[in-house]
């Protein structure tokens, strides 16, 4: 058995763990491309308003990107001063992502070790309480992410676990996710998959394989590129838009996310259950009223949540309890506003059971 595997985190525990050690410790998150490691500078950007967040990439930098030499002609010494993207002479704590450390030359990984280490940049300190953690893909997906020995004994090596498409969908309503994504993560789940769940890549067409080149493929960075594509397909004809998912999440994944596209057009408009929640069209398919559900909680708000939950009771019960699921999570950004509804107190009353404490 895989000991990684089983002890993989998800990105919510490994920015916890950054927050508590990173201000001493650097910790190297490894995992599958694409799978939001480098989102992980936005979460604790959060957390740290008052630190300078600085994003390294190691694809793009040479070793006058972290520090130039600077001759002392009176002591007879040199010192290297670091780079100014950097923020040191801003006086803050900084919070830096080495990302794509497998990536870098050796002269800078070497140059970055003492910033991991001693938390250094050339020869420079790093301002009290700064953070710094890197990031990396498997070096099993074979592109090139290859570390020394002596850097990953220098540092806490974590692996990411992939997202589940549960939490891909939570983490999709609460940032605009196309509500055509999220049906179709719904209903091929296996898009999520990583390439070491699979024993032959034909088993799943959608994902990147080491061992079968595939132009495009789906992970959640592409799947959310996608849904940035599909927020504008009324500027697209059909042909078009499925050229631009082709090449954004492959061939066979943007012909089955076509068809919900298409699925999406018959949708009730949100305006339509504001105006006659009694009155609005209910989709005659399941995939249809759980983006109906989906596209519903990402635009939530005091105005119409009244009339939502109105509308929601002529739903079957999965599609309530969809719902219910999308309100219970932690991290859902509007569940204040939909907690003031007298009409959702009502039928969270009725429905108690699909809040209970066991329930996914």
């Amino acid at each position: 058995m895989n000991t990684q595997n089983m002890y993989a985190l998800s990105l919510d525990q490994i920015a916890t763990a950054i927050a508590t050690v990173g201000h001493k410790r650097t910790i190297l998150v490894q995992g599958h491309m694409g799978n939001g490691k480098s989102s992980l500078l936005k979460t604790l950007a959060a957390r740290f308003p008052n630190h300078t967040p600085c994003y390294f990439d190691c694809t793009t930098k040479d070793l006058g990107d972290i520090s130039i030499p600077s001759l002392n002609t009176e002591e007879g010494y040199v010192t290297y001063l670091p780079n100014e993207e950097f923020g040191i002479h801003l006086g803050k704590p900084l919070l830096i992502n080495i990302d794509e450390l497998g990536k870098a030359n050796p002269a800078v990984k070497n140059a970055l070790n003492i910033t991991m280490l001693e938390h250094k940049v050339g020869t420079k300190k790093l301002p009290e309480g700064s953070i710094v953690f890197a990031t990396t893909n498997l070096s099993a997906e074979g592109v090139g992410d290859l570390l020394p020995p002596h850097t990953r004994n220098r540092i806490t090596v974590v692996t990411a676990r992939k997202s589940t498409s549960e939490e891909f969908i939570e983490w999709g309503i609460n940032n605009e996710v196309d509500h055509s994504v999220l049906g179709f993560v719904r209903e091929f789940p296996q898009v999520l998959q990583g390439f070491d769940d699979v024993k032959d890549p034909k088993d799943n067409p959608y994902i990147y394989h080491p061992k079968e080149q595939r132009a495009a493929f789906i992970t959640p960075r592409s799947l959310e590129a996608a849904s940035d594509i599909l927020k504008l397909r009324d500027m697209y004809d059909d042909h078009s838009l499925t050229a631009l998912l082709m090449g954004t999440i492959g061939d066979r994944g943007a012909m089955d996310m076509m068809a919900f596209v298409k699925l999406a057009d018959q949708l009730p408009s949100l305006q339509s259950i504001k105006d006659d929640p009694l009155s609005a069209k209910v989709p005659d398919s399941t995939s249809a009223v759980c983006m109906t559900v989906y596209r519903a909680l990402g635009a939530m708000n005091r105005d119409w949540v009244d009339n939502w939950v109105t509308y929601m009771e002529r739903l079957d019960k999965e599609a309530q309890g969809l719902f219910a699921n999308g309100i219970r999570a932690n991290t859902y950004a509007h569940r204040s506003v939909v907690m003031q509804s007298k009409n959702f107190t009502s039928w969270a009353m009725k429905n108690n059971y699909m809040f209970a404490a066991d329930k996914a």
